[in-house]
């Protein structure tokens, strides 16, 4: 593999993760994270809005006047945003309704302009693009497993409602893992959502002091 990528990859799954590490993007991660398949709706549409937002940076950074970069890095992630929520509102509806208010926020979302600041307006567009993916990816394994944990400890179930995001075929895809009133209804509250985002980094942070050692 390329000795770039190799690192975009690294960095952006696991050293750097924007989630876990740069602690960025805080506001969705936490309200969208219920379930998995709302985590799962919207750290896609976060992984390809970085993927195109990076490479119309990266792509305008040689035509962009350094004083006016910022707003102009904004107009291109709001244009990026927008391509992403038509394709959702028209293919996937119900999860447009379900991401409510966040998928148009991802404008504000401060993994977006810290790419586009520290990477893409600086690199080719084709790295500008490998960055975005891997950050995206790296988001988007976290909110994911966020939202399988909150999922798991409130409701007893994993992967629910996934219809919502795959079609109807994929209503079988539920998994119960306990039943009764044994449910701990604090994970799908928003304070159960900064325990479990807790465990996360604490759980990361320990993988990591044991690789050192």
């Amino acid at each position: 593999m390329n000795p770039e990528l190799k690192k975009l990859m690294k960095y952006g799954l696991w050293h750097n993760n924007p989630a876990l590490v740069q602690i960025l993007g805080l506001c969705p991660l936490l309200a969208i994270s219920q379930n998995v398949v709302s985590a799962l709706g919207l750290g896609l549409a976060t992984v390809f809005v970085l993927m195109l937002s990076n490479v119309l940076v990266s792509l305008s950074r040689q035509f962009v006047r350094p004083e006016i970069r910022l707003p102009i890095f904004v107009l291109l992630i709001a244009s990026a945003v927008s391509v992403v929520e038509l394709i959702i509102q028209a293919f996937a509806f119900s999860l447009y309704q379900a991401l409510g208010i966040y998928l148009p926020l991802i404008v504000t979302n401060c993994i977006m302009i810290g790419r586009a600041e520290a990477y893409a307006v600086k690199n080719h567009w084709k790295n500008a693009l490998a960055d975005g993916f891997f950050m995206g990816a790296g988001f988007l394994w976290t909110i994911t497993l966020l939202g399988a944990l909150r999922e798991f400890l409130a409701h007893g179930t994993l992967f629910s409602h996934m219809e919502i995001l795959f079609g109807d075929g994929a209503r079988a895809w539920q998994i119960t893992l306990y039943e009764g009133d044994a449910h701990i209804i604090l994970a799908a509250l928003p304070a159960g959502a900064f325990f479990c985002y807790a465990l996360l980094i604490a759980g990361k942070n320990s993988i990591d002091e044991w690789l050192k050692k």
